[in-house]
């Protein structure tokens, strides 16, 4: 890039000095030539010494206008390559109405405006398979970029949300395989997305399972609905969340049974124990989460984003530190033109027309 712009050469030019002339105007002697083009030769070399010095010194020592254009030069160039080859991907596949192996995608609501992503391996009960997990992250991602889409939902069948990981896929790994190669770690996707996601939960969420669905934001869960941690009926323990997510979410008694039996609990059980925030029946289970996202949609998806954020964060952070990062959040909504539209709207006695920005 640098060669290419010649930024570095413009910041760092030198006046040319001319061959010498002799009192009579003519040319040097072939001495005064040998001594000059030594001196040149010198003047050169300190000119490279001192472009180079320049390519290293402080950014304080180079000209504002100069470092602006290299600013705008590098993000123009680094733009292409921050975009993930598995983000592209997925968008390609979301555009084109999405040839997905494992998963059935598309956008829901009145405004189409809520990502909808209902897993599809019926006669595995949804086994998450590694397949299967590859494509909600591609979903996710496309979904992500969307400006469109201000939620996601994620949903199974009726009879299984999904009913734990596929077991014979990882039946005859070993521990270096595990180990080495950081298994089930692309998993955790569902919960690093910033816009809201939420579980509508039917039948069975055993093992991965549940842990997918305590990966969203929200769980909605059918009359019918099991959830539950088995693993250990299976020589193992969870692997992508069970244990820690469970315990912050129902106490530490209730995991502790629900991982060292392998025991499941309803769906009245799970929303009496904080697992579940509401219970439908089983045919309009999808349908409210969709309300739901549809709700959350209409708000802006800029301060949506930071909301989430702040309430992720009383799980990993003290009390004084969670309450100074809301504070730094809350104080950031400012700087957006949602809040004055939103404040605006409220004084004015209108409905709010957010443009998330």
């Amino acid at each position: 890039m640098v060669e290419r712009t010649g930024i570095f050469h413009h910041v760092c030019r030198r006046k040319s000095i001319s061959p010498p002339q002799t009192a009579g105007g003519g040319s040097a002697s072939f001495c005064h030539v040998l001594v000059h083009g030594q001196h040149q030769q010198i003047r050169t070399n300190r000119r490279r010494a001192r472009a180079a010095s320049c390519s290293r010194s402080n950014l304080s020592d180079v000209h504002p206008a100069v470092m602006a254009f290299l600013c705008r030069s590098a993000a123009s160039l680094l733009k292409p390559y921050q975009a993930a080859p598995a983000v592209l991907s997925a968008a390609r596949l979301y555009s084109s109405g999405g040839n997905y192996e494992h998963i059935l995608v598309e956008k829901r609501g009145e405004k189409k405006n809520v990502g909808f992503i209902q897993l599809n391996r019926p006669k595995a009960l949804n086994a998450l398979c590694d397949g299967l997990m590859k494509e909600v992250g591609q979903a996710l991602d496309a979904f992500e970029a969307d400006g469109d889409v201000g939620a996601v939902v994620i949903t199974g069948s009726e009879k299984a949300f999904a009913a734990g990981a596929d077991i014979k896929e990882m039946q005859n790994r070993t521990f270096q395989e595990c180990y080495g190669g950081n298994f089930l770690a692309h998993w955790n996707r569902v919960s690093t997305v910033k816009k809201p996601v939420i579980a509508a939960v039917n039948g069975f969420a055993l093992g991965g399972g549940c842990e997918l669905a305590m990966m969203c934001d929200i769980i909605y869960a059918g009359e019918k609905a099991q959830f539950g941690q088995p693993e250990i009926l299976l020589g193992t323990i969870p692997g992508s969340g069970g244990t820690q997510r469970l315990t912050r979410a129902v106490g530490k008694s209730l995991a502790m049974e629900m991982v060292l039996t392998g025991d499941r609990i309803g769906a009245q059980e799970a929303k009496q124990s904080g697992l579940v925030s509401k219970v439908y029946p089983v045919d309009q289970l999808v349908s409210e989460a969709v309300k739901c996202g549809e709700k959350i949609a209409a708000n802006s998806k800029l301060v949506s984003a930071m909301a989430k954020e702040a309430v992720n964060a009383a799980f990993e952070l003290t009390l004084a530190e969670g309450n100074r990062l809301e504070k730094r959040l809350f104080h950031a909504t400012f700087a957006t033109d949602d809040r004055k539209e939103g404040m605006t709207a409220f004084v004015e006695k209108r409905k709010a027309s957010f443009q998330d920005n």
